[in-house]
Formats: structure tokens, C-alpha cells, sequence
């Protein structure tokens, strides 16, 4: 027999969602996407359930985000109506999550990606540990922060949303806790308690597990990413970070010349545009978005590379930020 990718069940006063494909990091297809918001809509008025919690099963991921294999494979194969239908259901998941009645929980122990980020960030309660590890790296397959960050990341204080959202930095959970990605700091070796309280006191049992978080990358960091990110166009970023210079920017700068340059123009006017948005405005246009992304050629050598092949040597086109046309980046938008 399959396993249950998702396991949704009720236990004392919550409702529990284990999302369970440990082996692929619980990366999301769509009959996960399907099966989370099965359970949401049947609890949705259920007096029983007074809270959600949702959990990635193993120690390794929360969950890795989605599964970009199929979608490429879907795009290669012209079954556009498969392409369009996980990117409509996922975003809607993410509305979804955003408008709950009920509070929803999510305990982030281990990887936090993209779709990851996409069923935590828009719950109330982000619940990380030391080990979560939280990013939005798509420009490095050659796509863009979607699942609605172009509404959370422009929300996030400063500039760093844009810094993340180009670069595709690793936040750890302490880091994520400042940023305001995740709303609560508790140590993995409390999170199980953690869990298990949950479902007996609810809400309550926040208050009694949560710890101050340490302060990390972001914190240290926070004047440097102003300077260089805080800027009008994806050529002053590059130019900031050389004249910031030391070991912070040359590392910036080497992630930035890896990824898709394409990507990284469509990101930052996608970002930009999402601060003047609503959650509802950004997914939807996310989701006019990746009718084109998905068939550019970035996208589909991004993922072979950095996800299929995993030989991390993309060919892009172009390949230098100087040769992309700001003129048809601007019509992805129209």
C-alpha cells in the first residue's frame, strides 16, 4: 500500500496535518496541496477543533517546497493545464491558510523552502527551532519567490525581503524569529512538548514553551543589506555590494552571479510591486507570472541543473545581468 502523504487527524483540542514524504523532505505535489486543504475545509466549522497544527514528518525537512521536477516535466510536455492547476491550488491553499477562522500553528523543525515557507508564513503562529532552516532560493532555478511572497517579504523589516528574495539566503530559525518569518523561538528539544501540549491547554501552551531568540546573521548583517539592497534596480545592487566590499558582500555577490540574471529582474520588480498589494493581488499575480516563466528557457535549465542533473552548472540566457531586456521583463508584468 501508498502511504498517506498527508495524515490529517484530530487529537484533543486540535486538528493535526503531518505532511509525510520524509525521503523527499515532504516536498508538496498537488494531492498534498489537495489533502491539506481537505482538512482544513472540514475542520473550518467543526466545534471540536479549536486550532490547527501542521508538521513535516522526520528531522530533516518541515518541508522542502514544491515539487518543481513535475512542474518542469509538465511545462517540457506542453500539459499546460497541469502547470496551471498546482500553481492555482497551491496559491489557493496559501489564501486559504491566510483567511483560517481558527488559529493555525505550524512547528518548523528542519527545512523550510518555498512551498514550505508558502503553508507556514501566511498561518498566525510560526513556531521555528534552531535546526528550522528557512528560504526562498528560486531565482536560483531560474524562477521567482511565489506562494505569496511577494506580499510577506516587501512586509518584512527593511530591505530584507528584497535580500532574500535574490539571493535566496539561508535563515536559520533564530534569524527567521527577527526577521518576523517565524513568531515564536522554541528549541527542538521542546518541540515535541511542545506539540503534544498543544492539543490539550491550545494556544496557552505557546506562552509556556517560547524562549527569546538569539540574535544571528540577519541582525549583524541588517546595515549592510540596507545599504546594498535598498536600491532601484538589480545593477545598483551589484554595484553597492562591490563597493561594500569584505567577506559578507563577496559571498553575496558570488550567489547573485550564480543565479538566473532573468530571475533576478523579474524577482526584484515582482517584490517592489507586491508592497503596494494585498495577499489576493500578489498570488494572483504570481500566478499570471509563472505562465511565462515556466516555459523560459531559465526555468527549465534551473531546475535540471540545480534539482534533476544536480551538476549546479546552469546555462542561462542570458547569462549577464547586462544582456537582460528590462523592456520584456516589463511585459511578463502587463
Amino acid at each position: 500500500m501508498t502511504e498517506q502523504t498527508v495524515i490529517a487527524r484530530k487529537d484533543g483540542r486540535i486538528g493535526r496535518i503531518l505532511m509525510n514524504r520524509p525521503k523527499a523532505l515532504n516536498a508538496l505535489d498537488i494531492e498534498m496541496i489537495r489533502g491539506i486543504a481537505v482538512a482544513l475545509e472540514q475542520w473550518r466549522d467543526d466545534p471540536h477543533v479549536h486550532a490547527v497544527v501542521i508538521e513535516g514528518a522526520g528531522e530533516r525537512a518541515f518541508c522542502a517546497g514544491g515539487d518543481i521536477i513535475a512542474v518542469r516535466q509538465a511545462s517540457m510536455d506542453g500539459r499546460r493545464k497541469d502547470v496551471e492547476a498546482f500553481f492555482a491550488e497551491e496559491y489557493a491553499l496559501n489564501q486559504m491558510i491566510a483567511t483560517y477562522p481558527k488559529p493555525y500553528i505550524a512547528l518548523i523543525d528542519g527545512i523550510c523552502m518555498g512551498g514550505g515557507i508558502g503553508v507556514s508564513v501566511h498561518g498566525a503562529y510560526r513556531v521555528a527551532s534552531e535546526h528550522a532552516m528557512f528560504a526562498m532560493p528560486e531565482t536560483a532555478i531560474g524562477f521567482f519567490p511565489d506562494v505569496g511572497a511577494s506580499y510577506f517579504l516587501p512586509r518584512l523589516p527593511g530591505t530584507v525581503g528584497m535580500y532574500l528574495a535574490l539571493t535566496g539566503a539561508r535563515v536559520l530559525g533564530a534569524d527567521a524569529v527577527h526577521a518576523g518569518l517565524a513568531t515564536h523561538f522554541v528549541p527542538r528539544d521542546k518541540m515535541v512538548g511542545l506539540s503534544a501540549v498543544l492539543a490539550k491547554e491550545g494556544l496557552a501552551a505557546l506562552g509556556q514553551f517560547a524562549e527569546a531568540a538569539p540574535t544571528g546573521m540577519l541582525v549583524a548583517q541588517h546595515a549592510a543589506i540596507e545599504r546594498c539592497f535598498n536600491v532601484g534596480s538589480v545593477p545598483e545592487v551589484f554595484r553597492h555590494l562591490e563597493n561594500q566590499g569584505g567577506e559578507w558582500a563577496e559571498a553575496t555577490l558570488k550567489t547573485l552571479r550564480g543565479v538566473s540574471p532573468s530571475a533576478l529582474f523579474w524577482s526584484m520588480k515582482l517584490i517592489r510591486e507586491g508592497a503596494d498589494q494585498t495577499l489576493a493581488q500578489c498570488l494572483a499575480t504570481e500566478l499570471k507570472l509563472t505562465r511565462t516563466v515556466t516555459t523560459h528557457p531559465d526555468f527549465l535549465e534551473g531546475v535540471r541543473a540545480m534539482v534533476v542533473d544536480k551538476d549546479r552548472e546552469p546555462k542561462w540566457q542570458p547569462a549577464r545581468i547586462e544582456d537582460v531586456d528590462s523592456a520584456g521583463i516589463a511585459k511578463m508584468f502587463a
